[in-house]
């Protein structure tokens, strides 16, 4: 009997297959249903087997070597409890976006741009995780860069999208030799770059922590982790919806992978100190990314934005994982380990999501800018309520599965006395209060998201004249608003099926919470805290029906319509709403001088004049001024220089030549 990763392996074998054949076929009106159709059923045969593999109780890994990769090694790909979940997340993202995909490409303009692509790209994504040397990883890792570049790139006729998929390749090159320079390290002078070589390996704590922080910075690029994000609002807006979701809802998961599988699994037992860097920047994250999502108008960048801070999150509860592993407080381990784990398959559900709804929109009006949407929930109730569903469940409220991951963080953070260090014992809280601000402000970012787009008065004619999309895009964002509720009711049965990826990593789990009564959670003890997500829902459900039955029976039967009122005045148009802008306002206040270098100029003309008044408001990316900026600058001018070699005389070449020769043998001689 075929073992389950040689399973996947076809199934792998089979996405590039799509892809070659996706080539041939891209531009017929036949390639659309059948690349995305095939793409739904082997994404969906992932899911199933690597779902099994996770919770059918089997705790030895899996490996396979192919005669492929370095001709010593092989390429050797394994499967245990940590890759089967993250190819959960995998293959359950890429089947509902093809699922997505089979309405929403029929409205694409560049079908063969994307086609071939697509399958390549989670095929890319699934050999990262099954990767068990570094070549086949860092391969494997390239090959998932250049495929994401190709679909950002495939509407390359707009300039700004072409300035999006340079920087994502500028920085996708960055982060692999990062990459490439860990494991380099890890791996030693021997060369030992199979995983159970480097396992078994000892490490020093200097090369623990070099490879620390080249992984946060190789990682943490794909991620979106700051001050390496800048790529991320760029590139996920500029690809197609469907791709922008499998990028931020799955893409960003993968470079989580590759973060817990060297720093967790790799390098060998914790140290304290590993765990401040991990924290702070996680925590700085959360906040940047959130604040940036508040002030941005086109929706595909505020969710661009919003998942640079759920990354923040992830990583924060990654840090306090590392944190009580290092004190060897495991059960507190296995609590922010799972609540890691926890929100990256929520962030996965409700981020693909919400991109979804903005690719509904998209499709529906032709708009991004919400300065110029509105009223769409009479036009696209179906997409308006899906969307909610989404904009809830990221905002962290109950009975949604957002709600339960970081409930179980803010647990694991109160779990801090415990921590027989002084620097983490300020270090925790303090972080704890940052992703509290994160919180309140996700809120606030998706209340305004919510409101601006799909409540009011239209404010365009192509928001007036909208329509609701087809039944595919729909029953897909469906699929993924249960998902949402189902994981936030029974929160339970998601925690102990993470629980094996938990034990393989850290050596301990959660207590069974299936067992629990009436599918509560107790991630402690029942003296400490406990959740019960179904009561939450069976109250707000009973509570909101019986609110409006008494409404209907005992208020008037009488309906009555009129304008909205406008403060005494009557109401002139559209344009006199509240804006997406006007929102932000108090916020942008407190927050905009320090953290984004806002610049706002009114000129008000005098009493009598008729010209009209003018407000222009200039907000910048500070780590984009402060980092990258000087360093494109030097590189251009370095460029600059440099191109004034090909104007060289014959005789300056030669010149050049034996200079350069002369230097070489001069660093030799000194160095025998």
């Amino acid at each position: 009997m075929m073992s389950a990763l040689a399973a996947l392996l076809f199934c792998v074998a089979a996405l590039l297959a799509l892809a070659v054949l996706a080539v041939a076929l891209s531009r017929t009106k036949l390639a659309t249903p059948l690349v995305y159709g095939a793409t739904l059923l082997i994404a969906t045969t992932i899911a199933i087997i690597a779902a099994m593999a996770l919770t059918g109780g089997a705790t030895a890994p899996t490996g396979l070597t192919l005669p492929l990769g370095l001709p010593w090694i092989g390429a050797r790909f394994r499967l245990d409890a940590l890759a089967a979940f993250f190819l959960v997340v995998i293959g359950l993202g890429a089947a509902i976006t093809s699922l997505y995909a089979l309405g929403y490409g029929r409205h694409e303009t560049s079908p063969h741009r994307v086609l071939p692509f697509l399958p390549a790209f989670i095929a890319g994504m699934s050999l990262v995780v099954l990767a068990d040397d570094a070549f086949s990883f860092l391969i494997s890792w390239e090959f998932m860069s250049l495929a994401s570049w190709a679909l950002v790139m495939a509407h390359h006729h707009d300039a700004d999208n072409t300035r999006a998929g340079y920087i994502y390749l500028v920085m996708a090159s960055f982060g692999t030799l990062a990459l490439l320079l860990a494991f380099g390290l890890i791996s030693g002078p021997e060369g030992n770059y199979t995983f159970d070589a480097i396992r078994a390996a000892p490490h020093s704590p200097t090369s623990m922590a070099l490879t620390l922080a080249l992984m946060l910075i190789g990682a943490g690029s794909k991620a979106g982790l700051a001050p390496l994000h800048v790529w991320l609002p760029l590139a996920h807006p500029a690809a197609p919806s469907h791709v922008s979701a499998l990028m931020s809802g799955i893409m960003t998961k993968v470079a989580v992978y590759g973060f817990v599988r060297v720093v967790f699994d790799l390098l060998g037992p914790a140290q304290w100190w590993m765990s401040a860097p991990v924290l702070l920047l996680g925590g700085l994250t959360a906040v940047l990314g959130i604040l940036h999502a508040l002030m941005e108008t086109d929706l595909k960048r505020v969710l661009a934005y919003s998942t640079i801070e759920n990354i923040g999150v992830v990583f924060v509860s990654l840090g306090l994982a590392l944190a009580f592993q290092a004190n060897g407080i495991g059960w507190a381990a296995a609590l922010a380990f799972t609540a890691a784990l926890f929100h990256v398959l929520n962030h996965s559900l409700f981020k693909s999501l919400l991109f979804f709804g903005a690719g509904a929109v998209l499709t529906a009006t032709g708009e991004r800018d919400m300065e110029r949407l509105g009223g769409l929930i009479h036009a696209m109730p179906r997409t308006s309520l899906t969307f909610l569903v989404g904009c809830v469940a990221i905002s962290a409220l109950p009975p949604f599965n957002g709600f339960v991951s970081e409930w179980l963080m803010f647990q694991t953070i109160l779990q801090s006395p415990n921590l027989p260090q002084w620097g983490l014992k300020i270090l925790v809280p303090a972080i704890g209060g940052l992703l509290a601000l994160a919180a309140a402000l996700a809120a606030a970012c998706f209340v305004r998201a919510f409101g601006i787009t799909f409540l009011g008065r239209p404010r365009s004619v192509a928001a007036q004249t909208a329509r609701e999309v087809d039944r595919f895009m729909i029953a897909a964002m469906v699929v993924l608003a249960l998902l949402c509720l189902g994981a936030g009711i029974v929160p339970g049965l998601v925690i102990d099926a993470i629980s094996p990826a938990a034990r393989m990593v850290l050596h301990a789990v959660m207590p069974e919470q299936a067992s629990v009564p009436w599918l509560s959670i107790i991630p402690i003890s029942e003296g400490r805290s406990s959740y019960n997500g179904l009561l939450v829902f069976a109250f707000i459900a009973l509570s909101a029906s019986l609110s409006a039955y008494v409404i209907h029976r005992v208020a008037s039967r009488a309906l009555r319509r009129g304008p909205a009122w406008g403060c005494g005045f009557a109401a002139t148009g559209a344009a006199t709403q509240y804006s997406a802008s006007g929102f932000a306002q108090p916020i942008r206040r407190v927050f905009g001088p320090m953290v984004l270098r806002a610049r706002i100029r009114v000129k008000m003309p005098p009493p009598g004049d008729t010209a009209p008044a003018r407000f222009d408001l200039e907000l910048h990316d500070r780590v984009w001024n402060a980092l990258y900026e000087p360093i494109a600058g030097a590189i251009g001018a370095a460029t600059e220089s440099l191109n004034q070699l090909q104007f060289l005389t014959i005789r300056r070449y030669l010149s050049l030549v034996f200079m350069s020769l002369i230097a070489l043998l001069l660093v030799l001689a000194l160095w025998s």
